[in-house]
């Protein structure tokens, strides 16, 4: 046997649709349909956004920065330094320890000149060389394993310098030779290999990375190193590590966590995401506001029918129960497009940022200004379900106002006011 269909489902699909007698109630639903359409596209798309500066300083900018620094100012012997890697390779939550040189500089060509930070890490047991290969512009970094004098630079580092790989650039060290007419700055000429190219500032413009061995012998140390890096398995916990790290390491190491440098930004992304998911949440808000009206003006509009469903049989709950499913359909039907709306905005978001950089010349994104020069997007299907829900509850809310209206029309009223 047939299951029989539901009258207030049927009355308020014809509602929705257009008819002869229903092009004001159509036009209203259209209005309020485009309003949660555009609503959710934009929440999602700027909610992609938001993940995507996330995902890129968790993975990318915090890939190549070491999550912990531990460092002394005295020239601690191998021993010491073993010892302190002993330490920290114990704590619960460290994944990798590796031991760099770490100084600030000058770089120096014929172009000009600009200070740095100097970093020289052993390239084979770098906790960082899997995330800075993949923003090699141009050369390789399994040359500077090869060749004991050569320099990896930032991109913007080596456009300030007017150098590409295979060129030649002077690298300064802060120590001075004596010698009995006058002091004479350190330095040695290094081979560019390769040009790296992350898309923040403070790597691009200030950061140069040689071997190790190479930066023992610039910057004079007698020691074998003079930091180690730590990496952690995950980068979100790296002030509780540093804090366990602190109070496990002998006295004049010092620990900084990536937090001291990128904390802030870091926090300025996600608080920007509360405040702009905030402030989308009450666009959606208005355009539920939206439908509220418009089902009022529905049921004014059709007080008519109203009337005549109830002399026909029909029970208030029955009415209620149209203007109720009319408020879900509409609802139901601006969610499906705006949420096709938000996935297409979403993946090509990046392309239109690049397109409108391309066609209009401008830069949407300065890296002196942002984290990042481009604009980064990652899709999340949780952001999409909890839209969904979301928007899908205010609808249901905001039906119920209105139906209890239609619900409350008195027949002989209604038909006398015709």
């Amino acid at each position: 046997m047939a299951k029989p269909v539901s009258l207030p489902r049927i009355v308020a699909l014809r509602y929705i649709s257009a008819g002869k007698r229903s092009h004001l109630v159509s036009f209203i639903s259209a209005i309020s349909i485009g309003g949660l359409a555009l609503g959710i596209a934009i929440l999602i798309t700027v909610l992609s956004v938001m993940n995507g500066f996330d995902r890129e300083m968790r993975e990318n900018i915090l890939g190549i920065v070491p999550h912990i620094t531990l460092s002394s100012d005295a020239n601690l012997s191998l021993a010491a330094w073993e010892e302190i890697e002993s330490i920290s390779t114990a704590q619960p939550g460290v994944a990798a320890v590796s031991p760099a040189i770490e100084y600030a500089g000058v770089a120096a060509t014929e172009a000009g000149s600009r200070g740095i930070i100097i970093n020289g890490i052993d390239i084979d047991s770098a906790i960082n060389r899997e995330a800075l290969e993949r923003f090699i512009d141009s050369g390789s970094l399994a040359d500077l394993a090869g060749e004991r004098w050569g320099v990896t630079l930032g991109a913007g580092l080596a456009e300030s310098l007017a150098v590409s790989v295979g060129d030649s650039v002077d690298l300064f060290s802060p120590s001075i030779s004596l010698n009995p007419l006058t002091p004479l700055a350190t330095f040695r000429q290094f081979r560019v290999v390769a040009i790296f190219r992350v898309g923040t500032r403070e790597l691009d413009n200030d950061l140069a990375i040689i071997n190790l061995s190479a930066a023992r012998a610039l910057f004079r140390l007698r020691t074998p190193h003079n930091t180690l890096q730590v990496a952690t398995t995950d980068v979100l916990q790296a002030d509780s590590v540093h804090t366990a790290l602190l109070d496990e390491m002998p006295g004049g190491v010092q620990a900084t966590s990536w937090t001291s440098r990128y904390g802030a930004v870091y926090e300025n992304i996600r608080f920007s995401r509360s405040i702009v998911g905030f402030l989308l949440w009450l666009l959606i808000a208005v355009a539920a506001f939206n439908l509220v009206v418009s089902l009022i003006m529905i049921v004014r509009d059709k007080r008519g029918d109203i009337a005549i469903l109830r002399t026909m049989g029909s029970s208030p709950n029955t009415i209620s129960k149209i203007f109720l499913w009319q408020g879900c359909l509409i609802g139901a039907i601006g969610i499906a497009i705006g949420v096709v709306l938000g996935i297409i905005g979403s993946l090509q978001v990046t392309n239109l940022a690049r397109f409108i950089e391309q066609s209009f010349s401008i830069q949407l994104l300065n890296a002196e200004v942002y984290p990042l020069d481009f604009l980064p997007s990652e899709l999340s299907a949780i952001d999409v379900l909890g839209v969904v829900i979301g928007v899908m509850l205010l609808c249901i809310l905001a039906t119920i106002y209105p139906a209890r209206r239609a619900a409350a029309v008195q027949p002989a009223e209604a038909l006398r006011t015709e």
